[in-house]
């Protein structure tokens, strides 16, 4: 049997990780008997799609991303529909589609992961004709993705920053949905729409979604109030979202949304502003990813960043609580102020 080409595309603006060490350690824990490899690093936005592209032209039969989601999507989107196979070592900040498959997050394990060589034909989706693997949305989430892009700086902390400063600002809207069966309106905190389980950190938007079964889990979130965003923080993270009763769930091939206006949505947590319809379908078995064989998809276990979340909106709620003291204390002066005006 010949070996197996395999080419790793770095991203070396993601992550933690030294990037010139990475190649050393691809070289040393890399089965050799098994694989031909080489390595190539991208250079600016939109590369590593070039670079996958290039590979499955060439007849690559792996083609490993080095990187975040964003390198994931990228590469990815490149190779569907081909023979070329999607490797994985998970080197950003939330690490969505890793997670869900059991990739490790630890270098030497995800290589070792590819050299088991286990590949599947599983589901992707698209948005506006754009590929997603994990999940996308609209609503607060593709408007926290924006701010979070916008910020320049990565991680959970950051994301969980801008929920906490903008989520008490944002507004619901308005939805009507079209599924295979009926079209419905909807007053949305936000859609989601997942081909994983979740956003990645371990935030669980969709805890049922799987990759082998050709459709789509939709998470519809109702509006909600500050008492209410506690549990519905500590259930995205304890996979126990969709037993909220603030959550409506249903799983769907395809589907079309019409809003009031234009605006943002994301696709793996990339935003992207568009109009007001927007067409999501599952692409089923549409791409080859190496998995992790033995284990069960998406049985990664809650991250510790739960109970940060309760947390935060913990201190939204005693936000809000502190704001409606000081506004009942200004009625009860003005109350005075008008009394006594009244009596001269």
């Amino acid at each position: 049997m010949r070996k197996k080409l395999i080419t790793f595309v770095i991203n070396p603006h993601s992550g933690t990780h030294a990037k010139d060490e990475i190649p050393r350690i691809i070289a040393k824990h890399i089965d050799s008997g098994l694989f031909d490899f080489s390595v190539k690093f991208t250079e600016y936005a939109g590369h590593a799609a070039i670079l996958a592209r290039q590979c499955a032209n060439d007849g690559v039969d792996i083609v490993a991303a080095v990187g975040g989601d964003g390198t994931v999507n990228e590469v990815a989107r490149s190779i569907v529909h081909t023979d070329t196979a999607l490797g994985i070592i998970p080197c950003g900040s939330g690490n969505g589609l890793a997670r869900h498959l059991s990739i490790p997050l630890d270098m030497r394990k995800a290589i070792a992961i590819i050299n088991k060589c286990n590949i599947e034909s599983l589901d992707y989706g698209v948005i506006n004709s754009l590929p997603f693997f994990c999940t996308c949305g609209m609503g607060f989430d593709a408007f926290i993705s924006q701010k979070f892009a916008e910020s320049g700086k990565r991680g959970p902390i950051t994301y969980v920053e801008n929920v906490l400063r903008e989520g008490l600002k944002y507004r619901p809207e308005v939805y009507e949905v079209v599924d295979d069966e009926k079209a419905t309106k909807y007053k949305a905190f936000l859609i989601a729409c997942a081909n994983a389980s979740q956003y990645g950190n371990n935030a669980y938007i969709a805890p049922k979604a799987t990759m082998h079964d050709g459709l789509l889990d939709v998470t519809i979130m109702e509006p909600f109030t500050a008492f209410d965003a506690p549990q519905i923080s500590i259930d995205m993270f304890n996979r126990t979202l969709d037993k909220n009763s603030k959550i409506k769930t249903f799983k769907t091939k395809r589907l079309h949304i019409h809003r009031s206006q234009p605006g943002a949505i994301h696709y793996d947590g990339d935003p992207i502003m568009t109009g007001p319809d927007i067409d999501i379908h599952i692409e089923e078995g549409g791409i080859k990813i190496i998995t992790n064989p033995g284990i069960k998809e998406g049985e990664a276990q809650p991250s510790a960043i739960l109970n940060r979340f309760s947390d935060f909106f913990s201190n939204i709620n005693a936000v809000r609580e502190d704001l409606e003291r000081q506004n009942k204390r200004i009625q009860a002066i003005n109350k005075a102020l008008l009394r006594r005006l009244t009596r001269n």
